[in-house]
């Protein structure tokens, strides 16, 4: 549960600090993300949730 918990709040601490240091930047994401087709960003999603196992793997791994 204590991992859980610190994952989630170094999510929080990143997304975070991208709308708090350059929300402009932010808000010109979003933008394109509108513009994309709905499979492109599903696409997306999905390689950001892969990339994220593989890294929270990689920590296990390293950790043990």
């Amino acid at each position: 549960m204590s991992t859980l918990l610190l994952a989630l709040g170094l999510v929080m601490i990143v997304e975070g600090l991208a709308y708090a240091l350059a929300p402009s930047l932010v808000e010109r994401m979003l933008e394109m993300l509108r513009s994309l087709p709905e499979a492109a960003v599903r696409q997306v999603g999905w390689l950001v949730v892969v990339s994220g196992a593989i890294l929270v793997w990689m920590a296990y791994w390293l950790g043990t």
